[in-house]
């Protein structure tokens, strides 16, 4: 029965017979035992059968005093940045009786002068307004809650806030509902055929595809962020080029907004789009302070170059970075979180310098190594792997790699021109002349709490990572600073992040 049903008891009227016998004209036979037990046993079940029905009368009844008003699980709903012009994501509280008889709530409706802009559904019935709503003693209903907010002409996220007013035994109350709205600059299966450069003035939302097209080049400028709807992808046949900052990252992102379930941000899910393609037209890419996450098939680079500074490519459902052979260079990147792997190398060159990778996904099985390797040795067959191709060929330096599931795709890579030198493994094992001056079997001490839903790669107090780093294979230039912009100093730090100790508490 819901949360607002009205409970209505029949009001039986049992009526009880009484024959008269005459003693002295008719003998009543006696009754035995049995059946005096039984007609007992019968008897006070019907008793405290009566004795429920009217005590639940009694919970069921309703109060009407002042003081006996409904709480709410939040005083304010915030709904977060929202596309303008589009439905938001459905969002929900919860209003409870404390109280030990029901409550009937007199009037539910969306109150302000924004009032047009949300709707909602009241314990599974939608409308802008209900009356005489219900709820049993100790019990609560949930009152879910949508947006589309119209487009407000600014750069800018713009607050709209409307109210839920309930009036309840003559008092009245409201929980506020808040949502930011954000216009977008929109595309869709848009082509690019000259070159282009994007800001951060409002964020562009891509529908179907953004296609850069041979001989193009787009510039991403410091701040700029790109939605991608469902299903979409960003195609590079010509160059991309990404500048962003410390205080500035370039975003590339799904445009699903909010909480997908309890805790469980959309901005921790994979799938919401396809993800980046470099294609073997493409060169001269460039990526610097980059976040790119929430996509189905992650970067892949296909026969094509790329050089990454401090980027993070996270919430993949496939591999996170994928480099068939191609030309790339990494410093001072995190690859972390798909289902595949967090880095996978085909053939060609690979630089990787100062980079974490990391996987603790959250949505399946973990199905290959956190770094996978492939085409590095003359008898190692792929499918559709050319056999002509070079092998690979690559550096890994000063990195840390551990996380769930097993570390790399080939733990003898003897003969092979794979060397990872000064880099963290979680497995146990000895140097050998492909793994030079490791550290074996130890824990980097993340400050990543999977059961939380926190996934930060930054190191805690007593990391055995810290000062770990050997420092003529740290990078000059951009890879000399972390993505926030920290300096790795003369003993720099395995890994992507330079450590930075906890502030001290103030008393």
């Amino acid at each position: 029965m819901d949360g607002f049903s009205r409970h209505i008891y029949p009001k039986n009227v049992i009526k009880c017979s009484i024959t008269r016998y005459n003693v002295a004209s008719r003998r009543i036979p006696p009754i035995p035992h049995t059946i005096m037990t039984r007609i007992s046993t019968i008897i006070f079940i019907m008793a405290a059968a009566v004795s429920a029905i009217l005590s639940g009368c009694i919970e069921d009844g309703f109060t009407s005093s002042p003081s006996d008003l409904p709480s709410f699980s939040v005083d304010t709903l915030k709904m977060g940045t929202v596309i303008t012009e589009e439905g938001t994501a459905t969002y929900r509280f919860t209003v409870r009786n404390r109280h030990s008889k029901g409550l009937n709530i007199s009037s539910i409706t969306i109150g302000g002068e924004n009032a047009g802009m949300f709707r909602m559904n009241v314990d599974g019935m939608s409308g802008q307004g209900f009356s005489n709503v219900e709820i049993r003693a100790k019990d609560s209903i949930y009152i879910f809650v949508e947006a589309t907010l119209p487009s407000n002409g600014q750069d800018i996220p713009e607050e709209v806030r409307a109210s839920i007013d309930f009036i309840t035994n003559g008092v009245a109350q409201e929980v506020v509902l808040s949502a930011f709205g954000q216009d977008v600059t929109r595309y869709k299966a848009h082509i690019m055929t000259e070159d282009t450069d994007w800001n951060a003035s409002r964020p562009y939302r891509i529908t179907d595809s953004l296609v850069v097209a041979e001989n193009a080049t787009l510039t991403l400028r410091p701040g700029t962020v790109i939605y991608f709807h469902d299903k979409s992808s960003l195609i590079v046949h010509g160059t991309l080029i990404s500048h962003g900052t410390p205080s500035q990252p370039v975003v590339l992102t799904g445009d699903r907004q909010g909480n997908v379930v309890g805790q469980i941000s959309f901005d921790l899910m994979s799938n919401q789009w396809e993800g980046v393609t470099f294609t073997p037209s493409s060169t001269g890419n460039t990526l610097e302070g980059t976040i790119i996450k929430n996509t189905t098939s992650g970067v892949f680079l296909n026969h094509s170059d790329m050089s990454m500074t401090n980027c993070v490519l996270r919430n993949s459902g496939g591999n996170a970075m994928n480099s068939i052979h191609s030309d790339l260079t990494a410093v001072g990147c995190e690859f972390a979180e798909a289902a595949k792997s967090v880095l996978r190398l085909e053939g060609g060159r690979a630089s990787i310098s100062h980079c974490t990778l990391a996987n603790y996904y959250l949505f399946s099985g973990i199905r290959d190594a956190s770094l996978s390797l492939a085409h590095i040795t003359p008898d190692e067959t792929e499918d559709g792997t050319d056999p002509s191709e070079p092998l690979l060929s690559a550096t890994i330096d000063n990195t840390i790699i551990f996380g769930n599931g097993s570390t790399i795709s080939h733990g003898d890579l003897t003969g092979t021109q794979v060397y990872l030198r000064r880099c963290l493994l979680k497995n146990r094992g000895t140097d050998d002349d492909n793994f030079i001056n490791c550290v074996w079997d130890s824990n980097p001490l993340y400050y990543t709490e999977r059961e939380k839903y926190i996934f930060d790669y930054r190191l805690k107090e007593n990391s055995p990572a810290i000062g770990a780093a050997d420092p003529s294979m740290t990078p000059g230039g951009p890879g000399s600073t972390d993505r926030y912009g920290l300096p790795r100093g003369a003993a720099p730090d395995l890994g992507a992040y330079v450590y930075m100790p906890p502030e001290e508490e103030s008393n």
